[in-house]
Order: structure tokens, then C-alpha cells, then sequence
């Protein structure tokens, strides 16, 4: 059994300085990232939420997803939203050779550049890479994002009310958060994103999308 914290600890973040944790800021900015869509039943939701903020987020969208539902990618363009590559299948990097990621990992990006956007950012499926996975994916001129604080939206075995509080008892200023636009994480995502953005707007920040 392994144990996930919510905030990333400092001492991940000093054994791989060259994947992106947080933003060094003083400004009262909020990275939210949106993993495993376009989802029919939860992406367009998750955009008219952060339309009502004229908030920008990450969505980390997953190859086969963007080919089956390309209208709903198109959405997440329109609104002026950041995209990242997720992996063509979601596929876990501990499970599977170099070779055999990169090749999943440059699938989606022919999807992604088939919607004639282009993106250097990636997120690893589960968070799972290797050392040697991350050098070949760096030396193709991706950024590596991880994340500052994981809401757990996933989790069926925490509440809604937790979900929430895991967010805005862990963020502060550059803080990357890591939601899931998917029917599993749906639940405890669509309560605990409008009340994530109203609580942050309240104390005045700004929600942007990552940008290198």
C-alpha cells in the first residue's frame, strides 16, 4: 500500500528539480490542472464553472479522448484554456519501457496537433515516470508538470467536504492543483471546484493556465 500526501512534500521537489511542482510567486495566483478528459459527461460542466470566475486552467487530455470527442477539445480551445499531453491510453510509466512511453506519449501528440494546437506540457499518468522516461520526454522539449496539491477528487473513500478541504487548506500563492475532468472523480469534483473558486476569488486571487 502506498501513501499519496495531498501536498507535495520539499524534499520530492529537491529530487526532481526538473519537473514543474509550483510556480515561485508572490502574487496571489492559482495554477488549476484538469487531468484524464474531454469527458462528455463532465468537461463542458467543468468549462461553464470556470467561465463564471474567468478562471484559466490546464487540461491535461488524454489522446483517444481528444479523438473521440474532438468538439469538446475544440471547447476547452475556444475558452482560451492551456492544453497538455496525458499519454495517448493513460498508461503508467513504472509498467512500461522508455521506448514504449514515448511512443504512447508522441501518439497523443499527433492527436493533439491533429486540432492544430501545439503544447510542450505533459503530466505523467498517475504521476508515475522514470528517471530515464523523464530525460527522453525533457530532451523532446517537454516540461514535466506535476503538482503542489492533489485534491483526491478520485477518491470514492473521502467526502465531498474533503475534497474541498484538501484544496484550500493546502494551496497558496504558484500552487498547481490537480482535478480530474472524469466521470469517476465527477462527484466530489463538481462540489468542490465551484466553492475552490469562490473561496480563492473571495480572498482575491487569479486562476491561470501554466505557460513556459
Amino acid at each position: 500500500m502506498t501513501f499519496t500526501p495531498i501536498k507535495t512534500p520539499l524534499v520530492a521537489k529537491k529530487l526532481f528539480p526538473n519537473y514543474v511542482w509550483d510556480i515561485s510567486t508572490t502574487e496571489k495566483v492559482i495554477y488549476l490542472t484538469f487531468d484524464d478528459g474531454p469527458t462528455p459527461e463532465i468537461t463542458n460542466w467543468t468549462l461553464s464553472v470556470l467561465k463564471e470566475y474567468n478562471a484559466k486552467a490546464t487540461f491535461f487530455s488524454i489522446g483517444k479522448n481528444i479523438k473521440n470527442h474532438p468538439d469538446i477539445f475544440q471547447n476547452i480551445l475556444n475558452d482560451g484554456h492551456a492544453i497538455g499531453n496525458h499519454t495517448q491510453n493513460h498508461i503508467k510509466g513504472w509498467k512500461n519501457s522508455a521506448k514504449a512511453y514515448l511512443k504512447n506519449t508522441i501518439e497523443a501528440q499527433e492527436v493533439i496537433d491533429s486540432q492544430k494546437i501545439s503544447t510542450n506540457l505533459f503530466r505523467p499518468p498517475y504521476g508515475q515516470i522514470t528517471p530515464k522516461q523523464g530525460k527522453k520526454l525533457i530532451e523532446l522539449g517537454y516540461k514535466i508538470v506535476m503538482w503542489d496539491v492533489l485534491s483526491f477528487d478520485w477518491d470514492k473513500d473521502i467526502t465531498q467536504e474533503a475534497c474541498y478541504n484538501n484544496v484550500i487548506s493546502k494551496a497558496k500563492n504558484g500552487s498547481i492543483i490537480v482535478f480530474h475532468d472524469s466521470v469517476k472523480a465527477s462527484k466530489n469534483m463538481q462540489y468542490a471546484l465551484p466553492k475552490v473558486l469562490k473561496y480563492f476569488s473571495e480572498e482575491g486571487y487569479r486562476f491561470k493556465s501554466l505557460e513556459f
